[in-house]
């Protein structure tokens, strides 16, 4: 496994461009499949998690034009499978789009049951009661989830609790369906709503998305279309967050001030200070942070993904801070790395107790997760003495050129090659 040699005590400075939103793009890249024609995506993130579904996309039959680095055309026509590769789903637990997919694309899919980061119990009941309503069978046998059906209906479909994958799943298999779906309790983050303009593009008929109520007509056909992919809002918030850990000053460009508002309101109560322009955010901190509570809750609320490089900059508040986890139960994994730094953390429960405004230093820490990783780093750079991170491949799923994004901002970090280890990779959403 790979790791990074961080020499911390860095203030970061200087400007960074945010690259295209990875939960976006790894729900429109099974969605393209719902076409015969070709699509053409932009802005599309470089990023392991899209570089696993391409490979899914290529292994059951599609046919990928790589246009520079970051655009994509797809002719999913000559698709002959409706069952993705166990070692290839394996690797994400967003793979499991290609059940709303498929389904809507051949009537019937086989797709084994997604894994994930360990983050707690992520059921997927609502997709498979969603599936149900619009008249699939469903049978889960061999750890294979077996779908099928004559004929996708309309129906009305209440979610228990408000999931993003479930929500994505319905819209890509009721998109397809005959009649009228009407989605309630839906999630609302700016990855459906690009999904949503993405699938109406190609022919769909989707209002409401960014509501709590969502409502598709099927559509008989999809045709080709061209689409550019939203700015990544959580890779965003995390250089934002990282700016005012560090005690830089960072221009963060292509970003959409509205997507991150929970950050930047959550910036301001830790002192931190700010200039937003439409396309750019400014965020720089020179005197001592103060304490604040976070607590997690879906779109518009402070993302759960933002939660560990959240909890980063509030050790580097002087006071005590609360952090309420209320997504998952386990997101909770980077907190005895964080300890091995020097933070002073207690957790009880879904609640974290930082006492902080004790400097950390630096330690050799292991990476669980994606985004533990990202808060990792950032603790890292703002600490004093060097740092060791492992298993960071976990971070290349997620984020484009993370390292030298940040060595753009004055990080100082070497990137070493390490004994390869054979160990599945796991996913934060």
């Amino acid at each position: 496994m790979d790791k990074y040699i961080i020499k911390g005590a860095t203030k970061l400075k200087g400007s960074v461009k945010i690259s295209g939103a990875k939960n976006a793009a790894v729900a429109i890249l099974p969605a393209a499949i719902l076409t015969e024609k070709t699509v053409s995506l932009q802005n599309v993130p470089d990023i392991d998690d899209v570089r696993t579904l391409i490979q899914i996309l290529e292994n059951l039959g599609a046919n990928i034009r790589r246009r520079g680095r970051n655009a994509l055309d797809i002719t999913p026509g000559g698709l002959f499978r409706h069952a993705p590769a166990y070692e290839l789903v394996k690797k994400m637990r967003a793979s499991y789009y290609f059940m709303g997919s498929l389904l809507a694309r051949f009537g019937q899919a086989k797709v084994p049951i997604p894994g994930g980061c360990d983050l707690g119990p992520r059921p997927i009941d609502q997709h498979l009661k969603g599936f149900a309503a619009l008249g699939a069978k469903i049978e889960i046998k061999h750890g294979m989830i077996n779908l099928s059906t004559n004929g996708l209906k309309g129906s009305r479909i209440y979610f228990d609790v408000v999931s993003i994958g479930a929500t994505v799943n319905l819209m890509l298999a009721a998109s397809a369906a005959e009649g009228r779906t009407v989605l309630e309790n839906v999630a609302k983050e700016p990855e459906i709503v690009d999904l949503a303009n993405f699938l109406n593009a190609m022919g769909a008929s989707i209002r409401g998305a960014g509501t709590d109520v969502i409502r598709i007509d099927g559509a008989k056909s999809f045709h080709g279309a061209q689409h550019v992919i939203i700015p990544d809002r959580i890779e965003a918030g995390t250089f934002m967050l990282a700016a005012a850990t560090t005690g830089g000053d960072v221009l963060v460009e292509d970003v959409i001030p509205k997507h991150v508002e929970a950050i930047t309101a959550k910036l301001r109560e830790t002192g931190a200070e700010l200039e937003i322009e439409p396309e750019r955010i400014r965020v720089w901190s020179k005197g001592v942070l103060k304490p604040s509570d976070l607590k997690t809750f879906p779109y518009p609320g402070f993302p759960t993904d933002l939660q560990p490089p959240g909890m980063v900059l509030l050790t580097a508040a002087k006071g005590l801070s609360v952090v309420t986890e209320n997504v998952f139960d386990g997101r909770y994994n980077h907190v005895d790395e964080l300890k091995r730094m020097g933070a002073r953390i207690k957790v009880e429960g879904r609640t974290a107790m930082i006492d902080g405004g004790v400097k950390l230093t630096g330690a050799p820490v292991h990476v669980t997760d994606l985004r533990s990783g990202a808060a990792l780093i950032i603790a890292a750079i703002a600490a004093e003495g060097e740092s060791e991170i492992n298993a960071i491949e976990h971070v290349d799923r997620g984020y484009e050129d993370f390292n030298k994004k940040l060595t753009g901002l004055g990080a100082c970090i070497r990137r070493v090659e390490g004994p390869v280890v054979q160990e599945e990779r796991i996913n934060d959403k």
